[in-house]
């Protein structure tokens, strides 16, 4: 579906970048990168050559990469986000990812950018953690996630009723003096992980943090419309699930799922609560909360197609690509107004230890996913050493370089807003 939608305007890339204390040195590099693609045979793969009557595309594995990925190419590190957003590598090329490294006053940046058609962030990531391994010799092998009891214990409500998927959702106002410019622009900032309140004796949570950055990105986007002053309409979320293990036979390409998020009943009793204000209410964003912690609760036990119903119907071969693609781009136009407000993907802990031996290990990493039309907009988030790396990236069509940095502190003040506070004399 992402092949029939491509368009030069709106590049379909992920990055991701390592930040690490040390430098790295370039043939160490080169040699650890190529054997990682051959562990990771899956990624070394390019489109063939096609017809518009072919009923599907295909892709080649190859037996190594058609060209070096790994590049020094000098400059900033502003000027290699900037060709992260703009410049996708192609296709018909294997590997469909490039990997540049910048020198930087904190250390070496280590900047991969993908073809999102081909491969998503969490399986590239996997990759550069093998490259890791064979760059400097350490254990890169995975932390085990933490044995948990599910949030909201054994006696969780179920979730209330959420706002109809056929209801027209919000979009994010507009702001540009640009309007039709092409292309994305990214902010990449790091922020404190907002507390949560203590587990319960069960080990059970009220809910996590990926439960506060939704609500968060629900905060912004209301928040943001609300100084725009336009109407209400309720917020949804585009949020992929991986389900996949993070071990050696992860399976490379693109293995999220995802799921739409919907708010209920409460999005619109507590709307006057949450943006009415300079600050929103305390017990209307836990309310907030806990709703929305049982709701994704659901959404994510509940075993659906990859793509959904619809996208295995737009996926099924009945006819030539040629046909297949101009019809998706059709219903992806006549769908717009019905597409979600945003999406928020969200890493969450980064597994892996990522250490580059000499050069050290991983202070920070940070994502960012594609910003396409109709929703403009997409928030990705990851957490590492404590601290929360948050790329908001957005369509220049949509929103202008000032509009898109005042969206990222809104988000900021949004998560703080979601912080757990003890009550004053309380014994937590």
């Amino acid at each position: 579906m992402s092949r029939h939608c491509l368009a030069d305007g709106e590049p379909e890339t992920v990055h991701i970048e390592i930040h690490l204390p040390g430098s790295l040195r370039p043939e160490r590099l080169r040699a650890a990168v190529r054997a990682a693609l051959r562990q990771h045979a899956r990624i070394l793969v390019r489109q063939a050559p096609h017809r518009w009557w072919h009923r599907h595309y295909w892709w080649e594995l190859t037996d190594g990469p058609d060209r070096d990925p790994v590049s020094y190419p000098g400059g900033t590190l502003e000027e290699a986000r900037r060709r992260a957003v703009t410049d996708c590598p192609p296709l018909d090329s294997a590997p469909p990812i490039r990997i540049e490294v910048i020198e930087h006053d904190t250390g070496t940046v280590l900047l991969a950018v993908i073809n999102h058609t081909a491969l998503d962030g969490p399986a590239c990531l996997r990759v550069l953690a093998t490259a890791a391994e064979r760059y400097g010799q350490a254990d890169n092998a995975p932390t085990p996630a933490p044995v948990r009891a599910p949030h909201g214990g054994q006696g969780a409500p179920e979730p209330a009723p959420s706002t109809s998927s056929w209801t027209r959702p919000a979009r994010i106002s507009a702001e540009t003096r640009r309007p039709a410019a092409s292309g994305n622009g990214m902010l990449v900032v790091e922020l404190p992980l907002p507390t949560r309140p203590p587990r319960a004796p069960d080990g059970a949570a009220a809910y996590t943090v990926n439960d506060q950055l939704l609500v968060a990105t629900w905060l912004m986007s209301a928040r943001w419309n609300r100084l725009h002053q336009r109407a209400f309409r309720p917020v949804r979320i585009t949020m992929p699930v991986d389900d996949r293990p993070r071990t050696l036979d992860m399976p490379i390409g693109n293995g999220t799922r995802l799921v739409e998020v919907t708010f209920g009943a409460e999005e619109r009793d507590l709307h006057e609560a949450l943006v009415g204000a300079e600050t929103p209410d305390p017990a209307a964003v836990t309310r907030m909360l806990r709703t929305t912690a049982a709701r994704t609760r659901a959404l994510k036990a509940l075993r659906r197609p990859q793509l959904g119903f619809s996208g295995g119907l737009l996926t099924t071969g009945l006819l030539p690509i040629g046909l297949r693609a101009a019809y998706t781009r059709a219903l992806r136009g006549l769908a717009g107004p019905w597409a979600s407000t945003t999406l928020l993907s969200n890493i969450g802990r980064v597994p892996y230890p990522m250490d580059f031996g000499d050069a050290g290990r991983a202070t920070a990493v940070w994502f960012s996913a594609p910003a396409r039309s109709p929703r403009g907009l997409s928030v990705t988030t990851v957490s590492t050493n404590g601290r929360l790396q948050l790329a908001l990236r957005w369509s220049h069509a949509r929103l202008d370089d000032d509009a898109g940095r005042s969206l990222g502190e809104l988000f900021a003040r949004a998560l703080e807003s979601t912080a757990h506070r003890p009550e004053p004399g309380g014994t937590e």
